[in-house]
C-alpha cells in the first residue's frame, strides 16, 4: 500500500502546518495499527472488515479521520472469522486522529516528561507520543492484555519501543508519571484514585469523566489535589472496563421501562431526545444523577427513551417525532423529571455550567467543579440511612404520595435545589414503597437551581 502520501494528507486535514503533531501523523502508517476492525451494516449490527481482502477500503479507513472499531463485546476484528456477528457494545478502538492531537494537546507533553497514555487501544496515540519524544518516556496501558501486546509488536515493527502495561488502572497504576492522557472515561471518586495516585506532583493530567463528555485538565498540587478546568471541548469516549467486557446492562429494568405502567404517568414538556448522542444533556445527567443507564429507539415517526438506575428507577417517554412526549416513571426517582429539570435550564440560559468550570480533584477522586454560583461534587458515596422499615399502612402511603407531588412542584416551580429534591424524594419513595432508603453513589449540586 502506497500509504505515504495518504498519512500525509491526515496531517493535514488533523492538525496545523506548524504543529508539533504534524510529523508524527504524518510518519505513522496508521493502517498497520487497524488491519482488522467493525463497521455498522444497514441493519445496526456489525460487520467484519478486513484490510488485507480489500485493500482500497482498508487505506480509506485507515486515512480517513474516523474512529475504528477494533473489538465489539469480547471479540476483536483479529480473532473474527467472517460471517460472525458480535452483540454489544464497542470495547476498544483506534481513535480518530483528530481527538487523539487534540487529547494530546491537551496534555502538554514536553521533552524528557515521563507519560503515561491511559487506554492503549490500537496504539495510536502511543505511536504518536513515541515518535515525537521518543519511546524510552512513553508507557501505554490497558486492561487488556491482548491489546498491549499486539500494539508493542505493531509498534515493534515501526521501529519505536515504548514500556506497554496490563493493569486496571481503576485498581493499580504502576510507576509515576509526569503527564497522563486518557482516552478512556474515568470514573470519578475510587476508580480516579490510582490514576492520580499515578501523577508526579506538578504532572499534568487530561481525561475524561465516564459517561460525559467533559474533558477535564489540570496539575497536580504539593498537595495531592488537581487543579484545573473543564475545557471547551468535547470528547466521547468508552467507560473503562475492568474485565473482559461491561458489566450486563440492567436488563431487568429495561425490560420493566418497556412495558410498566409505573408510580406516575404524565406528558413531558420537552420531546423525546436520544440522550446518549446529546452530549451535553448527558454530561449534566451525569453529574447530578450518576449511574444512570440509557436506551433509544425510533420506529417509523415514533420516538422512546428509556432511563435506567441500580436504585430501581426507570422512566419511559414516547412520542410521535416532536409531540410532547407520554411518559412513564417508577422506582424512586424520577428520573425523566430530572431531565426535563435539566433542558429547562438549557433553555432559560442557553447553555448548561459545565464547559469551562473549575476543578479541583481531591486524591479519593471527588471531583469538584465550579462556574459562578453552581457548585458540584461529583464521585462521593452519599450513605443513606439503612434499616428496615414496618408496613405502611394506607392512609401513610397516601400521606408520601401527596409529599410527592409537593416536592415535583418545588422542584418545577420554586427553584429546589436538586439535591434536595432528589434526597427528599429517595426518602418519601422508600416509605411508600416498603423499602429502605438506598445507598447513593452520588454528586451533590449544592448550588443548582
Amino acid at each position: 500500500m502506497d500509504w505515504d502520501k495518504r498519512a500525509e494528507g491526515l496531517a493535514d486535514q488533523v492538525t496545523q502546518p506548524d504543529s508539533r503533531w504534524f510529523a508524527p501523523v504524518a510518519c505513522v502508517p496508521r493502517h498497520q495499527l487497524v488491519p482488522r476492525w467493525w463497521d455498522r451494516d444497514g441493519s445496526g449490527g456489525w460487520v467484519l472488515r478486513d484490510g488485507a481482502s480489500d485493500p482500497e477500503t482498508w487505506a480509506d479507513a485507515a486515512y480517513a479521520d474516523r474512529s475504528l472499531v477494533t473489538r465489539v463485546g469480547g471479540l476483536h476484528a483479529d480473532h473474527a472469522k467472517t460471517g460472525d456477528r458480535p452483540e454489544g457494545l464497542p470495547t476498544s478502538s483506534a481513535t480518530l486522529p483528530s481527538l487523539v492531537v487534540r487529547m494530546l494537546g491537551h496534555g502538554r507533553l514536553g521533552d524528557g516528561l515521563a507519560f503515561l497514555d491511559l487506554g492503549t487501544g490500537a496504539g495510536g496515540l502511543t505511536a504518536y507520543a513515541s515518535h515525537r519524544f521518543g519511546a524510552e518516556n512513553v508507557t501505554s496501558l490497558d486492561v487488556d492484555a491482548y491489546l498491549t501486546g499486539v500494539a508493542g509488536e505493531r509498534l515493534a515493527g515501526m521501529g519505536h519501543h515504548p514500556r506497554f502495561v496490563t493493569a486496571d488502572a481503576t485498581e493499580h497504576v504502576p510507576g509515576s508519571y509526569d503527564r497522563i492522557v486518557s482516552t478512556v472515561g474515568l470514573p470519578a471518586g475510587p476508580g480516579l484514585r490510582p490514576v492520580l495516585a499515578a501523577l508526579e506532583p506538578g504532572g499534568r493530567i487530561a481525561t475524561t469523566l465516564g459517561r460525559t463528555s467533559l474533558i477535564i485538565t489540570g496539575w497536580k498540587h504539593l498537595g495531592g489535589d488537581v487543579v484545573g478546568r473543564v475545557e471547551r471541548d468535547t470528547a466521547g469516549f468508552m467507560l473503562t472496563r475492568s474485565g473482559d467486557d461491561y458489566p450486563p446492562a440492567l436488563a431487568e429494568l429495561f425490560a420493566l421501562a418497556e412495558s410498566a405502567e409505573g408510580d406516575e404517568r404524565g406528558t413531558g414538556r420537552y420531546p423525546v431526545v436520544d440522550v446518549a448522542n446529546a452530549w451535553e444533556l448527558r454530561s449534566m445527567l451525569e453529574v447530578t444523577t450518576p449511574g444512570v443507564e440509557l436506551r433509544y429507539q425510533v420506529s417509523g415517526r415514533t420516538r422512546t427513551a428509556y432511563l435506567v438506575h441500580a436504585d430501581g428507577s426507570w422512566a419511559r417517554a414516547v412520542a410521535e417525532w416532536t409531540d410532547p412526549p407520554e411518559v412513564h416513571q417508577g422506582g424512586p426517582r424520577r428520573l425523566w423529571t430530572v431531565l426535563e429539570r435539566i433542558r429547562n435550564r438549557l433553555n432559560a440560559e442557553g447553555a448548561l455550567p459545565l464547559l469551562g468550570a473549575d476543578v479541583r480533584i481531591t486524591p479519593d477522586g471527588v471531583c469538584h467543579l465550579s462556574r459562578g454560583e453552581v457548585e458540584c461534587v461529583h464521585g462521593r458515596a452519599v450513605a443513606a440511612a439503612r434499616r428496615t422499615l414496618p408496613p405502611v399502612p394506607p392512609f401513610v402511603r397516601r400521606a408520601c404520595q401527596a409529599s410527592i407531588a409537593i416536592l415535583d412542584h418545588a422542584a418545577e416551580r420554586c427553584g429546589m435545589c436538586l439535591t434536595t429534591y432528589a434526597a427528599c424524594r429517595v426518602t418519601v419513595c422508600a416509605l411508600s414503597l416498603h423499602r429502605r432508603p438506598v445507598a447513593l453513589t452520588a454528586s451533590t449540586a449544592a448550588n443548582y437551581p
